[in-house]
């Protein structure tokens, strides 16, 4: 790919590596200028792959590079255009925790290398531009092919993958990352973990209910002084709920207050009886005296 500006300047060596400062990793800074042709050509890297893998928008982008922990290495031919040179192609990786299923089915908690956009420009391509940027990587990475993972490969990146490094089997995942037979083993219980089961929400133990209901029976049975205080509105209808009850009884028994043998009833009978027996005597001492 040509640009308006000597890429030569842009990119002093061969293969760059390009950070989330958009500089090579071995760069402390660089000038406005100089990181505004390394974003332009990103960009159009980015344009370029995602029109090739007919994809709806570019996954690759210098604000994307920015913001993300991701290393591009970008290939260029110093002797194209007149000695501007041109820039040949691009490698995006870096690591992603994914959650894998291995060949048994068992859900795996890793965090691979993986291979997240690669392009060579068409004109350029089957002419080991590829294989060079991709052997680069791996030794920069000091990485194996079967032990990375492949965001969404296009069948052109399968078939190279086939071809240069023998590999073939896939082992299936419910995701858009592509693992390779191989990639399970050699590995140690840092980078390869079993995911942790999670419990469905809203899951309730058993004894978890028969607990709750002693506790309610618990409150139901407590004596006055340790009874849970009711809100108004509840006694008032437990009140109203137990007079009718008592009402409707056949066999209410009556308090002590509201008996016959009361002391309120006693009070008002006392005084009758007394004037009962007073007449009484008066009436049997006039007849012994011939009172008629």
């Amino acid at each position: 790919m040509e640009f308006p500006f000597d890429i030569n300047q842009s990119f002093s060596e061969r293969i760059s590596v390009l950070d989330q400062n958009l500089v090579a990793s071995w760069r402390s800074t660089g000038s406005p200028e100089l990181q505004s042709h390394i974003a332009t050509v990103i960009d159009e890297l980015g344009r370029a792959s995602a029109k090739a893998q007919q994809l709806s928008a570019p996954i690759t982008s210098a604000s994307k590079l920015q913001s993300q922990d991701h290393q591009l290495y970008l290939l260029k031919d110093r002797e194209s255009c007149g000695g501007r040179g041109v820039v040949v192609g691009f490698l995006k990786v870096g690591y992603k925790k994914l959650f894998l299923l291995n060949q048994q089915g068992v859900h795996i908690e890793a965090e691979p290398l993986c291979v997240l956009d690669f392009y060579v420009a068409e004109n350029l391509q089957r002419h080991g531009y590829g294989l060079e940027l991709f052997n680069f990587m791996l030794q920069h990475k000091n990485a194996e092919p079967v032990q990375m993972a492949y965001d969404r490969p296009s069948p052109k990146l399968l078939a190279f993958l086939a071809k240069h490094y023998s590999l073939m089997q896939s082992v299936p995942q419910v995701n858009n990352f592509v693992v390779f037979e191989g990639f399970f083993l050699n590995r140690t219980a840092v980078q390869l973990r079993k995911a942790p089961y999670k419990k469905p929400d809203g899951e309730i133990k058993p004894y978890s209910l028969m607990e709750r209901e002693v506790v309610h029976q618990e409150q139901r049975t407590l004596p006055w002084p340790f009874a849970h205080p009711q809100s108004p509105q509840r006694l008032v209808s437990s009140q109203h709920s137990h007079s009718v009850s008592v009402e409707s009884s056949p066999s209410r028994v009556l308090p002590p207050s509201a008996s016959p043998g009361s002391s309120r009833d006693q009070g008002v009978q006392l005084p009758l009886i007394e004037r009962c027996r007073t007449r009484r005597s008066n009436s049997l001492n006039r007849s012994q005296l011939g009172f008629h």
